[in-house]
């Protein structure tokens, strides 16, 4: 039921989804850009409307009652950014311990510009061996998809820098905000 509403709801408010690769069971999933709240919204009716849930990082004062309780059922990790140590090793073990797991992580950290971006993601998906899928908003098409899997190499310069290049041409909600550095 939730992914026919989902859908409809999508539909309706002009989006579509191009999809060109098969997402993992377990994969991290690098979305950007990330300017606005509304790609929260955007990116859950998306994913939903596909058929599938990801986990997603949100930042701990989010998670109060009652907003907290509806956060987690959709998902939701709450991450307390001053207090970040071994919580990349924490979710590489949660990947070991599920048979599925879909981590959504965008890697800007922020909806302010940021050309220099957190590298999290990739620590995670190095960490439980697995892929990273690049999914991509552009409000310029009113868009989301794939890009592809990416497999990290261990060169994390070298890696951070051709995830980025994939993003290069996508609109963001508010393109002033957006850098791939």
């Amino acid at each position: 039921m939730r992914r026919y509403l989902s859908r409809a709801i999508y539909k309706t408010i002009g989006w579509r989804h191009n999809m060109t690769v098969d997402i993992p069971d377990k994969c991290v999933i690098c979305v950007a850009p990330h300017t606005s709240n509304w790609d929260f919204v955007l990116g859950k009716l998306f994913y939903s409307s596909i058929g599938k849930t990801a986990s997603f990082l949100m930042k701990d004062s989010w998670f109060f009652f009652p907003v907290g309780l509806l956060l987690k059922s959709i998902g939701g990790v709450p991450v307390n950014r001053k207090q970040t140590e071994g919580l990349r090793e924490q979710l590489a073990e949660e990947f070991k311990r599920r048979e599925r797991f879909q981590l959504a992580i965008t890697p800007e950290g922020t909806r302010k510009l940021n050309p220099v971006w957190k590298k999290g993601f990739y620590h995670i998906a190095s960490m439980a061996e697995v892929p990273i899928v690049l999914i991509y908003m552009d409000y310029g098409k009113k868009e989301i998809g794939t890009i592809g899997v990416f497999h990290p190499t261990g060169n994390e310069d070298m890696d951070i820098r051709q995830i980025k290049l994939q993003f290069k041409d996508i609109k963001a909600r508010y393109p002033e905000k957006f850098s791939i550095g």
